[in-house]
C-alpha cells in the first residue's frame, strides 16, 4: 500500500483544499492529512476562523482522505513520515525546497496551487483580520 501525508490548516475550506486532496490521493492508496492544531497556528502566528475540531471533522467527511492527525510543532514531519510508513510527502509549490530534506525519508512533490484561490484571499476578501 502506498501512503502519501499532507499538511496545512485547511481553515475555510475551497476548491483549492479540494484539488490538493484529489491530486495527493491519487498519488497513493491512503492519504494522511496533517492539520495545524489552534495551539501550533498561534505559535505560528497564525489564526483560524475553524476550530481544530471542526477543521478535523471537515476533512474527514472528504473522499479523498483517509486519516487526519493534529500537527502540533514544526519538527514532528520526519516522525510523522516514519512513523505512518509514509511514501510520499505532498506540499503546495508555495513552499517549494523547504520540506527537501524529507527525500532522506520519502518522496516530496511540490503540486502546484489552484490559481485564483486561497484562505489568504477569501479572509482578504470578506475584510477579515485573522
Amino acid at each position: 500500500m502506498k501512503k502519501v501525508i499532507t499538511y496545512g490548516t485547511f481553515d475555510l475550506l475551497h476548491k483549492g483544499h479540494v484539488r490538493i486532496l484529489q491530486r495527493a490521493k491519487a498519488m497513493g492508496d491512503h492519504l494522511t492529512v496533517c492539520i495545524s492544531t489552534d495551539e501550533f497556528n498561534a505559535i505560528k502566528g497564525k489564526k483560524a476562523y475553524t476550530s481544530y475540531e471542526d477543521r478535523k471533522f471537515i476533512l474527514e467527511a472528504i473522499k479523498y482522505v483517509d486519516e487526519v492527525i493534529p500537527e502540533t510543532e514544526w519538527d514532528q514531519k520526519i516522525g510523522d513520515v516514519v512513523d505512518n510508513h509514509i511514501d510520499t510527502f505532498v506540499m503546495g509549490d508555495d513552499w517549494k525546497g523547504k520540506f527537501d530534506f524529507l527525500s532522506d525519508y520519502c518522496e516530496v512533490v511540490y503540486l502546484p496551487r489552484t490559481d485564483g484561490i486561497s484562505t489568504t484571499k477569501i479572509k482578504k476578501d470578506l475584510g477579515m483580520n485573522l
